[in-house]
């Protein structure tokens, strides 16, 4: 009886601590010369879009603004941990676990990418309009 069970709250900020975590093992990963170079290119993108300051859909967006969070995100790291090898990705994982607690690391240079797309983007649609 008297037992605590977590709230559905606190399941999420569970996962969503655990899937941070899991994205810095990758960028861990990348940086290991054992890991295979596709590995490398798909997680890598995976790991500069996930620590971007900017996502590629803005989240002000009904909807498609969360799907990169809640999809995205989770698909291509589950794709990417399973293309490295179990032994790099066991040593990734108790680094990350130590390294961690110092802060999530920010990928300004994927941030400038994204919002160049979207500078673009905006180009691209008021050269249309005005035409």
């Amino acid at each position: 009886m008297g037992e605590n069970k977590p709230s559905s709250w606190e399941n999420w900020k569970a996962r969503a601590h655990h899937l941070k975590q899991e994205t810095y093992t990758l960028y861990l990963a990348v940086r290991d010369r054992r890991t295979p170079w596709y590995a490398k290119l798909f997680s890598g993108a995976v790991v500069a879009y996930a620590f971007s300051p900017i996502d590629l859909v803005p989240d002000f967006i009904p909807v498609l603004g969360y799907l990169d969070d809640l999809i995205f995100i989770p698909l291509g790291v589950a794709v990417a941990v399973k293309m490295i090898p179990t032994d790099v990705m066991q040593e990734c994982r108790q680094r990350a676990t130590q390294e961690f607690a110092s802060g999530k690391p920010v990928n300004y240079v994927a941030g400038v990418l994204i919002a160049l797309i979207w500078i673009i983007l905006v180009a691209l649609m008021i050269r249309s309009f005005l035409r």
